[in-house]
């Protein structure tokens, strides 16, 4: 397999779908001649023309609201949003038009609509620049949301959602562009929407996350390896649909679990998948399902008090000591 930067696993997806599907067109802004914002987009618009790598102005609400309703007349627009903290602004067309569509038709239309864009904290971006968005967009139902945390993970699953019937988003992580891993060179690997990945096999703890946070739990795990504890990782890829059975299984195998994720403690996806744990596995706990999230406060600029906020390998190793009662 090759080994590329995760910026250049997206642009293969999209590459590839582009080649293999002549209706699938990529829209948003500095997408084309710029060749996107964090060059994910570098090369497709001279190989594919100004029609299908279409630069909008700065107007999400609108090339959203495009993007919507071309994917009712069955074609299959990729929406780049410059950062996810812009897409605010289009919520209303994701939430009230993508999502609800295929139900409010009766099912006269399908929705194969990709929204697509980065998320999270990157370096001092400040308050409004550094939102980890993806548990407010699972709330709807109709979406499916997916946040690939590793290049292989990256072009699999952005493929996967430029060929689904439904609005998927895909949140990738800010800081991960230039992370670079070994990726399947194969035009076919998709990885299905709502499959967990265990990315590190373990017995005395379920250390469980998704996107960018896997890289923090998997240094957590090996901090803790050398103080004689084995972690399990999962790394649940897709968090609506939600791989109940991948989080059971390994709950069941380790019977403690902490939760990992960027965003804020309330209303978060380990919430939900807290709430999950303890509804369907309580019996098989041997300690209280704690959480590792983000200060419940908004980003500050300052440099010791952004890294303060941010979730880290340390406070997971604190958490996982507390399950272990040790």
């Amino acid at each position: 397999m090759a080994v590329i930067t995760y910026r250049e696993a997206l642009n293969q997806a999209l590459d590839e779908e582009m080649a293999r599907d002549p209706d699938v067109f990529l829209m948003g802004e500095e997408v084309g001649v710029y060749n996107g914002a964090y060059k994910v987009s570098k090369g497709l618009l001279d190989k594919y023309g100004e029609m299908r790598v279409v630069d909008t102005p700065i107007t999400e609400l609108g090339f959203a609201g495009l993007g919507v309703g071309a994917a009712m007349t069955g074609v299959r627009p990729v929406i780049e949003f410059m950062t996810w903290n812009f897409a605010i602004l289009a919520f209303d067309q994701i939430f009230n038009s993508a999502a609800k569509m295929r139900s409010m038709s009766g099912g006269q239309f399908s929705m194969p609509v990709t929204f697509r864009g980065p998320t999270g904290a990157a370096l001092q971006l400040a308050a409004q620049h550094s939102q980890a968005l993806e548990s407010q967009v699972a709330h709807y139902p109709g979406v499916k949301v997916v946040v690939p945390g590793t290049p292989a993970d990256a072009k699999g699953l952005l493929k996967a959602a430029i060929r689904d019937d439904d609005p998927v988003c895909v949140f990738e992580g800010e800081m991960l562009y230039n992370l670079k891993g070994e990726v399947p060179e194969d035009d076919d690997y998709v990885i299905p929407l709502g499959v967990a990945e265990v990315k590190r096999e373990g017995s005395d703890v379920s250390i469980i996350t998704h996107g960018k946070m896997i890289h923090v739990a998997l240094q957590a795990a090996g901090m803790l390896e050398k103080d004689g504890v084995n972690a399990e990782v999962v790394d649940l890829r897709s968090i609506r649909p939600l791989d109940t059975e991948a989080i059971l299984n390994s709950v069941g195998k380790t019977n403690r679990a902490v939760l990992l994720e960027e965003g804020w403690p309330h209303g978060g996806i380990t919430a939900t998948v807290a709430a999950l744990i303890q509804e369907e596995a309580f019996d098989l706990l041997d300690a209280p399902v704690l959480r590792v999230t983000q200060a419940d406060v908004p980003m500050p600029y300052a440099k010791a008090l952004e890294k303060a906020v941010k979730p880290s390998a340390e406070l997971v190793v604190e958490k996982v000591n507390r399950v272990l009662y040790r």
